[in-house]
């Protein structure tokens, strides 16, 4: 494994996110020694052609690293196979790859704590990831956490974690079905995973995320957080494909480095409990039931509460596959 892993940068339309992308990485300590692949996808009509082009031409004209390449795609992937094409081409040549796409702003700190997340737990089988991006809390983290799972904001990993991507999601779906690890995927049943899975599953929506958040449940897998967010996703402006106008993913970047004084080797019940929170937080503000549901699984131990979610689950999932 070289020292500093290189970059695989994903973008499409978005000229000025890109831009903002790349000087965002290229302000980074370590970014001079770093090796940047910009893929950029084809356009999918005629309209898209100008954006495209001019994508294509900010990421010719980056600086500030070891080097660019920039991989023109002739046509038109969308993000779930430009990511899982790009990353699998990626280390097919490195043991590492450090994952961007065209809408995150870094810490100038992002790609030192890449480095050495992936540095420190390279021989940790039950590491899959490591991820700069936190969710916003009322309190950020003193250092760094290993919660179980994925996420897919600025975030990195070694060949052999990526070996575990599973691209079918309805062999996926039914591999944390027969596993009992449906509320563990669905973040201690506070976000819907399985049911987003499901629909895509049969073709509504195409989240390559999805499926490596579940590949990694259902290894039971662990993922490296930082304990202040590394990275702000600019992309929740409506501009992108997958994404609605929001701030409530907004998070204000590490102003300072993050230094991984210790090997973690258990999962952080305090950062798993706050990524519930949050995520139990948005869903009672929006709608009835789920206020209820919440308000009744609180007063459950947590045993039977995985049933009742399952079970709920299930039942919509019986539902589904009946339609």
């Amino acid at each position: 494994m070289t020292d500093v892993a290189p970059v695989a940068l994903f973008a499409f339309n978005r000229p000025a996110h890109t831009a903002e992308t790349l000087a965002a990485l290229a302000a980074n300590d370590r970014a001079d020694e770093t090796r940047v692949t910009v893929f950029c996808d084809g356009p999918r009509s005629h309209d898209d052609r100008p954006g495209v082009e001019e994508v294509r031409r900010v990421a010719r004209n980056a600086r500030g690293f070891e080097s660019v390449r920039v991989v023109e795609r002739p046509e038109n992937l969308g993000l779930a196979r430009s990511v899982i094409r790009g990353v699998s081409e990626t280390l097919e040549e490195n043991e590492t790859v450090i994952v961007v796409e065209d809408d995150l702003i870094t810490s100038p700190y992002f790609l030192r704590f890449m480095n050495d997340g992936l540095g420190a737990y390279a021989e940790e089988e039950r590491v899959i990831s490591v991820c700069g991006y936190t969710y916003p809390t009322e309190q950020d983290r003193a250092g760094p956490a290993l919660v179980p799972g994925a996420h897919c904001w600025g975030w990195a990993t070694w060949r052999r974690g990526w070996s575990l991507f599973e691209p079918d999601p309805m062999k996926l779906l039914r591999g944390l079905e027969q596993s009992n690890l449906i509320y563990e995927f669905d973040i201690e049943g506070s976000f819907p995973h399985t049911l987003l899975l499901r629909g895509a599953a049969a073709g509504r929506g195409d989240s390559w995320a999805l499926r490596w958040m579940g590949a990694a449940i259902l290894h039971g897998r662990l993922t490296l957080y930082p304990g202040r967010s590394m990275v702000h996703n600019a992309g929740m402006d409506d501009s992108g494909t997958h994404g609605k106008a929001t701030d409530l993913y907004d998070t204000s970047v590490a102003d300072k480095p993050l230094n991984l004084v210790e090997t973690l080797t258990e999962p952080d019940s305090l950062a798993l409990a706050q990524r519930v929170d949050f995520h139990v937080r948005m869903a009672r503000d929006r709608e009835l039931k789920r206020r209820l549901y919440y308000g009744l699984a609180k007063l459950l131990p947590r045993g039977l509460e995985k049933r009742l979610y399952t079970s709920l689950v299930r039942r919509s999932l019986r539902i589904l596959d009946r339609r």
